[in-house]
């Protein structure tokens, strides 16, 4: 975005509205009463909503208490396998190199209701209007445009979108509840953390115990995710993210580029919410030496997370490649991940996930 638009006040409408009453100062700070600029601007704070919320949670109690359980506002995720992993978050270098780069997917009230995150360059969404439902395009894509979103609007080449938005023009919130974003009061270790939600079964509660009549979902209900089946294609994995600062400091990421894979691992998240034997995977954009730039061996338990990762692929269709015949997965060694697909750095870490031996053919 141009720089005007990124802070550009905008309509009457926002001027009059019930955001506006605590006026530009009221938010963001700053000296009233001068007109000198760099004066005015002392103390400013672009994003007010970054510290427990700031002025939204004047009115907005409730939603700003539960904001501290929401994954997307503590990155409580990133934590969790980065000390998996074995950072030390008492080390001044990991703090720096968790600082530098991880916390820029902090989202806070105002990157979701009014502008575009700041790890998605910033910028207004509407001239500071207060947006109650945040927008698709500008917040939700913004962060997750990479994989989610190609995926779901059939932007992939040679692959299907899902049903759901292509035929019902659903948006996120549709089947994510605002619970998912504003956070519900638990403490989550990670986005697979508790109950699955959305669940399949939750719109489609006639496929529980095969009442729809298909055989296969009395098979395959406990065993198999449903993705595995009804997966519309392949869909993007990421691989080998390198951080650091350039030569003005600031900070980057470098990734090799993204390849379009079809893999069904064993179940690396398995839990009584996710029983499942067999689930889709993707590779995640980790590397044994991704914060390499900050210090030598950030991550010395790397082996203990796997590198191929549970995928709830959202390309979602009835009728797919896989499952207009059993022999289509059964016996087809190439759509399960092997060992073969996995270098040989990233065997042990990948050891649960590998299949050995794929379901013999019916």
């Amino acid at each position: 975005m141009e720089a005007w638009e990124k802070v550009y006040v905008g309509s009457e409408s926002f001027l009059s509205s019930i955001h506006n009453q605590q006026n530009c100062i009221g938010c963001h700070g700053g000296i009233p009463e001068t007109d000198d600029k760099a004066a005015a601007h002392q103390g400013v704070v672009q994003d007010p909503t970054l510290a427990d919320a700031g002025p939204c949670a004047t009115c907005h109690s409730n939603e700003a208490q539960l904001a501290d359980t929401s994954l997307h506002y503590n990155i409580g995720g990133y934590k969790t396998v980065l000390a998996a992993r074995g950072m030390d978050f008492q080390d001044p270098v990991a703090q720096e190199a968790f600082g530098s780069h991880c916390s820029s997917c902090h989202a806070t009230c105002g990157e979701c209701h009014i502008s575009r995150p700041r790890s998605a360059d910033g910028g207004l969404v509407a001239g500071h209007e207060v947006k109650k439902v945040a927008s698709i395009t500008n917040t939700c894509l913004a962060c997750h445009g990479g994989r989610v979103g190609p995926e779901y609007q059939g932007k992939n080449q040679g692959v299907k979108g899902d049903v759901h938005w292509l035929k019902g023009g659903m948006p996120c919130t549709e089947c994510h509840p605002v619970a998912d974003f504003h956070g519900d009061g638990t403490e989550y270790s990670h986005r697979f953390d508790g109950p699955v939600s959305p669940s399949c079964t939750g719109c489609h509660p006639d496929v529980s115990g095969g009442q729809d009549g298909v055989v296969q979902h009395t098979l395959h209900e406990a065993t198999v995710a449903c993705q595995v089946c009804h997966s519309a294609g392949p869909y993007k994995s990421c691989f080998n993210c390198h951080v650091g600062k350039d030569e003005e400091g600031l900070a980057y990421f470098k990734t090799d580029p993204s390849q379009m894979t079809f893999k069904i691992g064993h179940n690396p998240v398995k839990s009584d919410d996710r029983p499942w034997d067999y689930v889709l995977v993707r590779h995640a954009p980790a590397a044994r030496d991704t914060f390499v730039f900050y210090g030598e061996n950030l991550l010395p338990d790397y082996d203990n997370v796997p590198t191929w990762k549970y995928a709830p692929v959202h390309n979602i269709r009835r009728i797919t490649p896989q499952n207009e015949e059993c022999n289509n997965c059964h016996g087809n060694a190439a759509l399960f991940l092997s060992a073969a697909d996995v270098p040989e750095d990233e065997l042990e870490a990948n050891k649960d996930v590998i299949v050995e031996k794929a379901p013999p053919a019916q």
